[in-house]
């Protein structure tokens, strides 16, 4: 696999809590419940954010619980939940809750790393490349047009798939906005160095058996300037 486009620029993900538990910084989950997918990588990047704060991550209490509602279960025996803050944070602040949220990419900026992406598999990319960069051309023309229109955007995206929470979508869409391309000049293009980090760091952490270097990842299928 390959991955073709970054779909935001930076890491949206981080830590959240209810503002009355205290936690206000990694170290504070010390003696706190925390809600695990109970993944080595998951582990690894606990650990980093923890230690960097100075706290011990050996006095958190990981509970395996694969979250699906972040509102509801700030609500229950669990203390701090990993999310995504364009989705879960949004909800969050929709449903009235009094959070702190810790971001990764603040913490330690070698966790910015791209998600979510867009890959694609390798025998495809070399067999049908116009088809590859025909779908990332049309791809970009709608994030571009998201940037533009948050609002009317999410109108596009309910009226497709009506399930969804008005409201929510809005709130997002409108959060989001100015974080698809951030600072950058085009929508989806991956930094080398900033990917390249990342997987230094993975390797460093005995995650990956060897070192990727700038591997994995081409913005040749974007379009073009």
């Amino acid at each position: 696999m390959t991955a073709v486009a970054a779909i935001i620029d930076h890491n949206d993900s981080g830590l959240i809590s209810l503002k009355e538990k205290g936690i206000d910084s990694p170290s504070k989950m010390e003696g706190m419940t925390y809600a695990s997918w109970d993944t080595p990588i998951e582990r690894a990047i606990l650990d980093d954010v923890i230690t960097l704060d100075g706290g011990d991550p050996s006095l958190v209490n990981y509970v395996p619980n694969t979250v699906t509602d972040v509102v509801s279960a700030l609500q229950t025996n669990m203390d701090v939940v990993w999310i995504y803050y364009s989705w879960d944070g949004i909800a969050t602040e929709l449903a009235g809750l009094d959070t702190n949220y810790i971001s990764f990419r603040e913490i330690d900026p070698v966790l910015d790393f791209y998600t979510p992406i867009l890959a694609a598999n390798n025998e495809f990319l070399e067999t049908q490349p116009e088809v590859a960069r025909a779908f990332l051309a049309a791809t970009a023309k709608g994030y571009e047009y998201a940037i533009e229109n948050p609002e009317s955007a999410a109108e596009i995206l309910v009226g497709q798939v009506p399930e969804l929470d008005p409201e929510l979508i809005q709130a997002s869409q409108a959060y989001l906005a100015d974080k698809y391309q951030a600072e950058k000049a085009q929508w989806g293009t991956i930094d080398e160095a900033r990917w390249t980090a990342f997987y230094d760091w993975m390797y460093e952490e005995g995650l990956i058996p060897e070192q990727l270097g700038s591997r994995g990842f081409s913005n040749d299928y974007l379009p073009q300037a």
